[in-house]
């Protein structure tokens, strides 16, 4: 059997914007060579693309243990997991008063993918929401260093110094009663 057919169908049905039925013709290009790294690679970056973070961490862990050595396959793998702490991170924001429950969970996404502008923002903002206003402004600014023109961590940045100022300030007038 031969899974070459199956993957020149399945990128076919992706320059249509189909990507469902590319996730078909991947899926049988799998079942034609279960032991294609490559193509559980490419099927595990079509789920990404549809936000099927769980298949494509399944498929992207099949790749790299078919072939453990590879850096593409191990990248990918790592920003999938990232992905998948950041939008755990954000239940948590979203859901909770406890903040602090992202922190951990962004910062292991920044570990996975240090490239990473969103889990930066992400962390900065938890940052900010838990009055770490210092850790904030740091986040902000590693956010400019991967993307000097990202206009709303410019604007973060500022906001987050000028609460740091005033927190400090607040200690020190609280310290000199």
């Amino acid at each position: 059997m031969d899974g070459d057919n199956p993957i020149k169908k399945a990128y076919a049905s992706i320059l249509e914007a189909d990507f469902e039925r590319a996730i078909e013709w991947f899926e049988q290009a799998i079942r034609e060579e279960p032991d294609n790294a490559d193509y559980h690679y490419k099927l595990s970056v079509t789920f990404a693309r549809s936000n099927r973070f769980g298949k494509a961490i399944e498929h992207s862990l099949r790749a790299k243990q078919l072939e453990p050595e590879s850096d593409v396959y191990s990248y990918h793998l790592d920003t999938l997991q990232a992905k998948l702490l950041m939008q755990d991170a954000q239940k948590v924001l979203d859901g909770t008063d406890r903040t602090y429950l992202a922190v951990p969970l962004l910062t292991r996404a920044i570990e996975l993918d240090p490239l990473s502008v969103e889990a930066h923002m992400m962390l900065s903002a938890a940052y900010a929401a838990l009055q770490e206003y210092g850790k904030a402004v740091q986040m902000a600014n590693e956010t400019l260093r991967l993307d000097p023109e990202h206009p709303d961590a410019k604007r973060l940045a500022e906001e987050y110094r000028q609460q740091l100022k005033t927190y400090l300030q607040t200690q020190q007038t609280i310290r000199e009663i």
